[in-house]
């Protein structure tokens, strides 16, 4: 039987407060590149900067989300499905009943005597529609709450579905800027152990005819209950859980050098960085993903969505949206591929590059290393045109993760790194 999540997060909190040497209070310009008092954050990001920024030294955290973690952990707490009279199941079209987590919520929910309609059209990078589709039938069949079951795509579908039918009146782009009505609550059933989503209000959809992703972000947006269950993980192939584990590398690493980052989300960060990355370097090594390594991973990827609740993310992710929307590279490989690229870059700020090696020395390897594995695991390996990178980098400007670094890239070096990695 795996262990507790909550027993692990108090021990990792307790390993990471000795590997933290002492909190970073802020970040300090680099010579040429010193922002002039008048320079505000978004012409620091237009011209490529070290940017001055306070670490948190105090702060506030909120994380409604309760975890519920262990084996068979769905029947072991049926009542925590006792939130209404009908419920709408979200899942893609085949994982959910693959990984057997569909049958132990739909046991449960017979046992409660709660009717249900399953809504299984989620596909990988959802879009819009579909999730508008899903809110419009949970409005329509009177549902009072939502079962989510899958990877990131059904949680962050079922996200943006539960908004919509607590909005019935919405248009599909309204959920980005109206003022929303609380969703219907939300039980998450991750079987990835990859994105975090059922610790976080963040909800990605792909906008229809854009292959451009938006972020659906909203207070109402946490999921109720978090189960987790490492059993449901055990279907997945060694191939896509690499990538998701990487996926939730990256969240850490990402939010570790945020400067949104506090003591607290650096614990999570940590934490999670050090199962997953000893658990990829298992995994490199042995060739295969052994059923006592499951639980390592799904518990260092929630740490990693709980890390990112505080943070977000940085720029390897709109960097490998787009090798993801027009490559078909698996986001948490599309991710990785950057590495070396985000740590060559945040380097260049003196506390980035003082965040970077206490982060890589709690993993017991050197930044070089550090990263170098992380691309190595990814193995990218696609080309780009010059036309091809002219609409990536047309597609990130709107994106406010790239500015969430210690140091903050511009276009041009946005189209190095392309350039670099892709041709």
């Amino acid at each position: 039987m795996p262990p507790m999540l909550n027993r692990l997060f108090r021990i990792g909190s307790l390993l990471v407060l000795k590997t933290i040497r002492r909190p970073l209070v802020r970040f300090t310009p680099i010579g040429s590149q010193r922002l002039a008092s008048n320079q505000t954050n978004k012409e620091a990001s237009q011209c490529g900067a070290s940017v001055f920024r306070r670490y948190n030294m105090s702060f506030n955290f909120r994380m409604p989300t309760e975890i519920l973690s262990g084996t068979n952990t769905v029947r072991a707490n049926a009542d925590k499905f006792a939130l209404g009279k009908k419920c709408i199941i979200v899942s893609g079209r085949r994982s959910a009943e693959a990984c057997g987590a569909l049958a132990d919520v739909t046991a449960v929910l017979d046992s409660l005597g709660i009717a249900y309609i399953h809504f299984n059209k989620i596909m990988e990078n959802p879009l819009v529609t579909v999730c508008y589709e899903g809110g419009r039938l949970a409005a329509a069949e009177g549902a009072d709450f939502v079962a989510a079951i899958g990877g990131g795509s059904p949680l962050d579908a079922a996200k943006s579905i539960a908004a919509y039918a607590a909005n019935p009146d919405l248009a599909p782009m309204d959920i980005y800027t109206a003022k929303l009505n609380p969703s219907l609550p939300i039980i998450a059933i991750p079987t990835t152990a990859g994105t975090g989503s059922e610790v976080n209000p963040y909800a990605v959809m792909t906008l229809d005819g854009k292959n451009v992703k938006k972020t659906f972000k909203s207070p109402y947006s946490y999921p109720k209950y978090a189960i987790l269950d490492p059993k449901y993980t055990d279907s997945l192939g060694i191939e896509y859980t690499v990538s998701t584990a990487l996926d939730a590398f990256c969240h850490c690493a990402e939010s570790y050098l945020s400067p949104k980052s506090t003591e607290h989300s650096r614990m999570y960060a940590v934490m999670g960085a050090k199962k997953l990355y000893k658990t990829l370097a298992d995994i490199a090594a042995a060739g295969e993903c052994r059923k006592e390594w499951r639980d390592a991973l799904l518990t260092g990827s929630c740490a990693g969505g709980i890390a990112i609740n505080t943070t977000g993310t940085g720029f390897n992710h709109p960097l490998g949206y787009n090798i993801t929307l027009y490559k078909g590279i698996p986001h948490g490989r599309a991710c990785g591929v950057f590495m070396e690229e985000y740590f060559a870059y945040n380097s260049k700020n003196p506390d980035g590059a003082q965040l970077i090696g206490e982060f890589c020395a709690a993993l017991g390897d050197t930044p070089a290393t550090v990263a170098a594995n992380i691309v190595k695991w990814s193995a990218v390996d696609v080309k780009l045109t010059d036309e091809e990178i002219e609409l990536y980098l047309e597609n990130v400007k709107g994106a406010g993760n790239y500015a969430n670094s210690p140091y903050v890239i511009n276009v041009a070096e946005m189209e190095e790194i392309y350039r670099r990695l892709f041709q």
